[in-house]
């Protein structure tokens, strides 16, 4: 492997792995429900899809060729995600869950 495609999947899987942490953090963290489903989806879906490229880029420099799977893995979270994270958002909206006072775009109790 050469060591620009070493330094590649090295970079790829820390941006991953900070990404992926950020996104436990602020699943922890954050105050509501709407907050805390916004702060990982968003995050963990950068954070996966670089450990998923690491993951191809190392592969394909070993001389195994372009893996297929791993590629429609990443198309598949990153279509999935964001719209598994709209769809529930949209319920608890639909069950009236309260986010937490002073957060903008309150609609149901004005």
């Amino acid at each position: 492997m050469s060591q620009i495609a070493e330094y590649a999947v090295v970079f790829l899987l820390l941006t991953g792995g900070f990404f992926t942490l950020v996104g436990a953090i602020g699943l922890a963290r954050l105050p509501d429900f709407y907050t805390r489903l916004h702060g990982p989806t968003k995050a963990t879906t950068v954070g996966i899809g670089a450990i998923v490229l690491a993951s191809v880029v190392y592969f394909s420099t070993r001389g195994e060729g372009i893996a297929i799977a791993e590629m429609l893995i990443m198309v598949f979270l990153f279509i999935t995600a964001p719209i598994s994270a709209n769809m529930i958002a949209k319920a608890a909206m639909h069950m009236q869950i309260e986010p937490t006072e002073g957060t903008r775009g309150r609609t149901w109790d004005q």
